[in-house]
């Protein structure tokens, strides 16, 4: 849960980065830049802004913002009926992304909050910086961190289903609640 202040400050840091970035930005488009805190109530640790370019029910693209050590909680796209999943395309926009997938590594236990350690089991350690571009398959868990100065990164994305995401720390809702206070 975060506040409608908390809500404008991190769209405002987040437009402010992606002024930085050089990506233009309609009033429209800044103020419905989504502020995900994942249901922890700790948007500035782990949570993520993300503006939608565009959805359809075949393809998305957004914005995935990231302050400096900022965590996009590990997840994974599963299979829906048929559907393997929704398969992922990250580039790397500006500054750099700590990305981390399934595979051969380790985590440096210094990123992630004390009693959160449990939550995060993909260690293979991938840096984007811009122009730089990874496939995500489907089913394969990932997160991501935020560099020094933060990171910017445009994700394409097959079948929009984000709300069925699959996480691994079980205390995550995917629906952020804004209160008024």
């Amino acid at each position: 849960m975060i506040t409608r202040a908390q809500q404008k400050e991190f769209r405002l840091l987040a437009a402010d980065m992606l002024g930085k970035a050089g990506f233009p930005l309609t009033e429209k488009e800044r103020d419905s830049i989504a502020v995900a805190d994942f249901g922890l109530s700790n948007v500035r640790q782990q949570g993520a802004q993300i503006l939608t370019l565009f959805e359809t029910e075949r393809i998305s693209a957004k914005l995935i913002v990231l302050l400096p050590a900022q965590i996009l909680p590990e997840h994974w796209h599963p299979p829906v009926g048929d559907d393997p999943g929704k398969e992922e395309i990250l580039r790397g926009y500006w500054g750099r992304t700590h990305y981390f997938e399934q595979g051969e590594g380790e985590i440096d236990p210094s990123l992630i909050p004390e009693d959160k350690m449990h939550c995060f089991t993909a260690s293979k350690r991938i840096d984007l910086l811009p122009a730089d571009q990874i496939i995500i398959a489907p089913g394969t868990k990932h997160w991501m961190q935020g560099g020094p100065e933060g990171g910017i990164v445009i994700s394409f994305s097959t079948c929009v289903r984000d709300i069925l995401d699959q996480f691994t720390d079980p205390a995550i809702v995917r629906t952020t609640v804004v209160i008024d206070t």
